[in-house]
């Protein structure tokens, strides 16, 4: 029964890891091969991308691949190859001898920005930018896997966890608006870094209401966290934030998003860009 166990992910949770059919990766013409889905982790990853080429890394140039996780895709044995964990995103870097493999987002944008002369990581805010890099890594858990889960995906609602993570979430929040009052521009200093690319997915979409139904409005985002609103519009404003945060992505209006990225006149079509 699904209330039994896990709700909307119930026929894909098992206690055990590894691959579950045969099923290899597919390969494209770029140099970095993505296999992810457009969800928050998975657009940290695009979006860093896209910004590589916006400021003209060519070696950025890549090919993304959707991986269904709610038809169990991340348990082919290509993926476990790649990600042992099983979890989106996952990145092959064929430039090298022997393909490297990056999997946990935190860790594909730091290989990413290092391979690209620490791109996005100014020398003069590099240690607020890993502070603020590694506090997304720990803190989202308890808004997706937490707040989210248990205010969108459970299967019956259960007022303790999403009083619980409601109140998790709202102090993150806080602590994210006190540093941008404090910087007055980005998350980590003066300068558009990493740290906004990594934290912009889950918060900022959060408080603009393009995460979670209606969850601006019952964290009550307007009143209590403006700066992070205005943060948010202005990173949704970048074009290759524009771009990246539509790739991978199944759902959405027709001509919104980008299932899979080869090429980057796939974006032509889409809307709004």
């Amino acid at each position: 029964m699904e209330g039994e166990n896990g709700g909307k992910f119930a026929k894909i949770n098992r206690p055990t890891a590894g691959a579950r059919e045969e099923k290899e990766l597919p390969r494209g013409k770029h140099p970095l091969q993505l296999y992810s889905l457009g969800t928050p982790n998975g657009q940290k990853v695009t979006i860093f991308l896209e910004e590589l080429l916006e400021a003209g890394h060519e070696g950025a140039e890549y090919d993304a691949w959707i991986v269904d996780i709610g038809s169990g895709d991340q348990f082919g044995s290509g993926f476990v190859a790649a990600n042992p964990n099983s979890k989106i995103p996952a990145l092959l870097d064929t430039t090298t001898t022997s393909d490297t493999r990056m999997f946990e987002s935190g860790s594909i944008l730091l290989q990413l920005s290092e391979k690209f002369g620490n791109a996005f990581v100014p020398e003069h805010l590099r240690s607020e930018v890993l502070n603020w890099l590694f506090w997304q890594m720990g803190s989202a858990p308890y808004v997706g896997g937490g707040f989210g889960h248990f205010y969108t995906y459970a299967p019956y609602k259960m007022r303790y966890p999403i009083d619980r993570f409601t109140m998790e979430t709202k102090r993150q929040l806080d602590v994210l608006e006190k540093q941008l009052t404090k910087t007055g521009k980005y998350v980590a200093g003066d300068q558009y870094t990493l740290a906004d690319i990594a934290i912009f997915p889950w918060y900022g979409l959060l408080v603009l209401g393009m995460l979670y139904p209606n969850a601006e409005v019952f964290l009550n985002a307007k009143e209590d966290y403006p700066r992070v609103i205005q943060w948010a519009n202005e990173i949704m404003a970048r074009p290759a934030v524009n771009r990246g945060k539509r790739v991978n992505k199944s759902w959405g209006e027709e001509g919104e998003n980008l299932l899979e990225r080869h090429d980057a006149s796939d974006f032509d079509s889409l809307s709004g860009l």
